[in-house]
């Protein structure tokens, strides 16, 4: 029993995390690919459908912090709060998946930069594609802030249950080059 616990744990991480059985892995890889599929599916409808009754509202935004200073400045606070929560939680999703989906991105600047790049490609597509909508770089910013709140929460846990590796770069279980069997 003694030999199993030490094969699971990670080697040279200097801490005593356990690599989840390979069944529950795949498991969880294929249930946040599932989730990252459907999330696609809302994020196109949310952001990709025309919407001809705010045709008129609708401007570019590229200087940071416009948006959002427009958003503060509305009599209702409810708005501002829908507008940039709702942008903030449209990117929690990237934070927790897209470490666990693609372990080769793990790392907050890496989760950070996948999102900015999927959120400037929706925001190009909504400007140039889409009736009523415009690209706005505080949306961007604000999706990349709730990818960085759900990788802070919950995706680099779930990336390191589900992809464990040793602290020194690497694999688990693997022995140094230099040491000798």
């Amino acid at each position: 029993m003694a030999g199993a616990a030490s094969r699971l744990r990670t080697a040279g991480s200097g801490s005593e995390r356990r690599q989840l059985p390979l069944p529950v892995r795949l498991l969880a890889m294929l249930c946040a690919f599932t989730f990252m599929v459907a999330f696609a599916v809302v994020l196109a409808r949310l952001t990709l459908q025309p919407s001809p009754a705010s045709e008129a509202l609708t401007h570019t935004n590229l200087h940071p912090g416009r948006s959002l200073r427009a958003y503060l400045d509305q009599p209702e606070l409810r708005d501002a709060v829908r507008q940039i929560g709702g942008n903030i939680l449209l990117g929690v999703p990237f934070g927790v998946l897209v470490p666990v989906v693609a372990p080769r991105t793990r790392g907050i600047l890496r989760v950070l930069l996948l999102t900015a790049m999927v959120m400037l490609l929706v925001e190009f597509a909504q400007g140039a594609l889409v009736t009523g909508r415009a690209f706005d770089i505080d949306d961007v910013i604000l999706n990349t802030a709730g990818a960085l709140i759900g990788y802070l929460l919950l995706g680099r846990r779930l990336s390191r249950a589900v992809h464990a590796r040793g602290r020194r770069g690497g694999r688990a279980g693997r022995k140094p080059a230099t040491e000798k069997s």
